[in-house]
């Protein structure tokens, strides 16, 4: 049996390739490593996160590219044994700095699970909590305005505007997910998460998805993980493959799947493993 080239690559040839770094960045992430007690998942993490793009982090089941993702809004403060080290900054301002308050950060850095998650709640409701318990309102006119707003933005409005009272949970998959980025804008995000956001989609919800991440790209900044590399070259500018634990390429996404600087990268957009 012949053996994957993917595996003769050693580890010491694992150094990240390309557009790792932009000019004034939004986020910046340096030798970001996260350990789940004894086991190193993210190994040395650079990049940066370019303002109003969308970052697509891509690679095989386990890789890391979910981990790290976490570490952006520190979701991976929630579990007891994970444990992460390197810098990373928003706006030039440590987010993993003792003085930060994480609650606040997570309203800046807003995140979209894999499955639909709205609140037992009204559609209103679950718009309006996170406004509500961040004070970000002094009047109902103000709430309704940003619970209409944030529907608005997150095409779902028309779908939903008469029945604003019934429960989020009634809606279909694809409506949920869109309530969820409906409440994730409404707190005044400065960026957006994405964590397989279509993974439990039908292709219609789906390509609404995209075509929404793309209108939002214009006032925030998106990371999607996605299993899809058909959907990361659809919605993002650029890419990043992750293998291992190492961040192996980041590029401008037209040019890392059509020319792919390293052999790990190519190995995996050709199907050779994955």
């Amino acid at each position: 049996m012949v053996e994957k080239k993917s595996q003769l690559i050693s580890v010491d040839d694992r150094k990240t390739v390309g557009q790792q770094f932009v000019e004034n960045p939004r986020m910046t992430c340096r030798d970001v490593n996260v350990y789940y007690g004894d086991k190193h998942a993210v190994h040395d993490v650079s990049i940066d996160i370019a303002r109003n793009e969308v970052l697509a982090m891509i690679g095989p089941s386990g890789c890391g590219k979910s981990t790290f993702l976490r570490c952006l809004n520190r979701m991976n403060d929630t579990i007891d044994i994970c444990r992460v080290t390197g810098e990373i900054t928003l706006d030039d301002n440590d987010i993993y700095a003792k003085n930060i308050d994480i609650v606040s950060l997570r309203a800046l850095v807003g995140m979209v699970f894999q499955k639909p998650n709205p609140f037992p709640k009204s559609i209103y409701d679950n718009v309006a909590y996170g406004p509500t318990i961040h004070g970000l309102t002094e009047s109902k006119s103000d709430l309704d305005g940003i619970v209409e707003n944030s529907l608005v933005k997150a095409g779902l409005w028309d779908e939903v505007k008469d029945r604003l009272d019934q429960p989020g949970t009634g809606l279909s998959g694809g409506q949920q997910q869109r309530l969820c980025i409906a409440r994730a804008i409404a707190v005044e995000p400065e960026l957006i998460l994405m964590d397989e956001p279509c993974s439990a989609l039908d292709p219609i919800a789906t390509a609404k998805i995209e075509e929404l991440i793309a209108e939002l790209r214009e006032q925030y900044t998106i990371v999607i993980v996605t299993h899809n590399m058909q959907q990361a070259a659809r919605v993002s500018q650029r890419t990043a493959y992750f293998h291992l634990g190492d961040l192996i390429e980041v590029g401008y996404t037209d040019r890392l799947f059509t020319t792919p600087r390293h052999q790990l990268t190519e190995d995996y957009i050709t199907g050779r493993f994955g």
